[in-house]
């Protein structure tokens, strides 16, 4: 027998293999015999015609079927042998056979590639220096006073803006008269921002029955007859009939009232931008957090490029595809161009397949590991909070991902804390992120 493995990349090799015809002589002919059981012609029983029928009716057929049969059983046996470890499904390139003669044939195979990693440290990376602002705080207190904001009959609309008005709106002509008898019956939150502001003074003083009208003009661009652009310039007017008047009223910021959205967490006023505030700087810290991972991932992947293996993208591929095909018909889209979605994603399953495999070697380089300790401390920690025993907790660990999740997390420690951290103004990350993709 002679081999040859041949290196085509990384994660991709080919096996060349020349066997003697005394090496395949017996499982050729045993692979024959097999195929000639099923074989039955007229005047013969199946499996019992004579070899010298067989041989002038099929010719080579059957020995060059039996060919294929024990080049694919002989590269498995040379795998196992040899360790080749081959992934996914080998691809017989080439054979050459004839009977009586010596079998060649090649095998394209693909590997877990062997991976250097380098410089995974000493790296530095900007994230955006997310805080949370007055206005923000502000914001989510206005939000929570609209959602729990009640309403009441009024007869007449004030002078502040604080109503809700049920209207009957008409569309005007030219000659400001009403396009149709059918009006739209809307409501108008005076509080809303983007409210006409002639909607807003109009209605002031206004009841019941009162009419009022006013206009917008609307400018777009469009392109002439010579293909050039040019601003084009519309007037509308509307009429509006009230035909009903709510006056908002809005939840007074007492202890009773932040008590109870809050569930007696907090009381005060103060105590609620507070919480407020660090909900906020929780959910920011977050975002900063996964866009440093993000970062490191992207470096670390350019200085340790590879040609992930086919097949394990394709897989991670596959998942990523299935995962959006569900999200898209929660949300009521049917005709799902996959096609599409596959060109989208293909550059995301090969990063996260380069990632899997180099992030493996780092923890493999750095000794990364979780203990019986770690699970213990963590186990602790959660029994105080969950009331469930630190054994019970402990066999959760231990079997199920939390070992990998803590495995991770210790990657992560150990990255943040061997490369710099710098964190800029938030809108000079967004341009820098900005002029990167372009």
């Amino acid at each position: 027998m002679e081999l040859n493995v041949k290196e085509i990349s990384a994660s991709e090799k080919e096996i060349e293999v020349t066997l003697t015809y005394e090496e395949i002589k017996q499982d050729i002919e045993a692979e024959v015999r097999k195929q000639t059981k099923s074989i039955q012609l007229p005047g013969f029983r199946k499996g019992k015609v004579p070899m010298h029928i067989i041989k002038k009716r099929f010719g080579d057929a059957l020995e060059l079927e039996a060919s294929e049969t024990v080049a694919n059983k002989r590269f498995w046996e040379i795998a196992d042998e040899k360790e080749l470890n081959p992934i996914g499904r080998p691809v017989m390139t080439d054979i050459q056979f004839k009977p009586g003669e010596d079998l060649h044939f090649k095998v394209k195979y693909e590997v877990l590639p062997t991976i250097e990693v380098k410089d995974y440290t000493g790296l530095e990376i900007e994230v955006p220096d997310l805080k949370v602002t007055q206005e923000e705080v502000d914001k989510e207190i206005d939000y929570i006073i609209r959602t729990n904001r009640t309403t009441e009959d009024a007869d007449i609309v004030g002078d502040d803006n604080n109503y809700i008005l049920e209207v009957d709106l008409f569309k005007l002509n030219d000659k400001g008269e009403p396009e149709t008898d059918k009006p739209e019956k809307i409501q108008i939150d005076l509080t809303q921002e983007g409210v006409n502001k002639e909607i807003i003074e109009n209605a002031k003083g206004k009841k019941a029955g009162d009419s009022f009208t006013f206009g917008f003009d609307d400018e777009r661009t469009v392109q002439n007859e010579e293909g050039k652009e040019e601003t084009v310039k519309d007037h509308y007017e509307y009429k509006i009939v009230i035909t009903g008047i709510k006056k908002i009223i809005d939840p007074e910021l007492n202890e009773e009232f932040i008590k109870k959205i809050t569930k007696d967490r907090v009381s005060s006023l103060e105590e609620l931008k507070k919480d407020i505030e660090k909900d906020i700087q929780n959910y920011y810290d977050k975002q900063m957090e996964e866009i440093t991972e993000g970062s490191l991932i992207e470096k670390i992947i350019k200085n340790n490029d590879f040609k992930p293996p086919v097949t394990l993208v394709n897989n991670v591929l596959d998942n990523l595809i299935e995962n959006e095909v569900q999200y898209m018909k929660k949300q009521g889209v049917t005709n799902v161009d996959t096609k599409a979605l596959r060109e989208k994603y293909a550059k995301t399953a090969e990063n996260d397949v380069k990632w899997i495999l180099i992030k493996q070697e780092i923890i493999k380089k750095e000794n990364i590991e979780v203990t019986d300790e770690d699970l213990k401390e963590l186990a602790e920690k959660e029994a105080e909070k969950t009331g469930i025993s630190v054994d019970k907790l402990m066999n959760f660990y231990k079997n199920s991902d939390q070992k990998d999740k803590l495995t991770y997390k210790k990657l992560f420690d150990f990255l943040k804390e061997k490369n710099t951290i710098k964190k800029v103004d938030p809108e000079k990350f967004k341009k820098t992120q900005t002029e990167a993709v372009q």
